[in-house]
């Protein structure tokens, strides 16, 4: 039996440490992964190419919700983009350019350079 292979144009990671979680982060998550599966991003629906996954601390503690992106970028290998004090609407357009393999939004970044 083969396991069935699931196209990805990214990972998006949603820090649920304690601070992050103090700021909404679970919620985050949660309105997130509805998004994607509404809007058809997810790797598992058709046309998706979006993997969504709780971490542990992503290091912005004072400044959460915290949110990582990985993401194979031609040309440059695993390009990775990090965001602070991440609402629902700015995690949505992160989403949708991961998925669009456009360029992520600068508003909120932090590290690495």
């Amino acid at each position: 039996m083969s396991a069935k292979y699931f196209r990805t144009n990214g990972h998006l990671l949603v820090c649920q440490g304690p601070n992050c979680q103090a700021r909404g982060s679970a919620l985050l998550h949660r309105a997130l992964w509805n998004h994607l599966e509404r809007e058809s991003l997810a790797y598992y629906k058709r046309g998706g190419t979006l993997r969504l996954t709780e971490s542990g601390c992503l290091g912005s503690c004072s400044f959460g919700p915290s949110l990582c992106v990985y993401r194979a970028a031609p040309g440059v290998g695993l390009e990775e983009a990090w965001y602070a004090a991440v609402d629902f609407p700015l995690a949505a357009r992160i989403a949708q350019a991961v998925h669009e393999q456009g360029p992520l939004p600068a508003e909120h970044q932090y590290g690495p350079e």
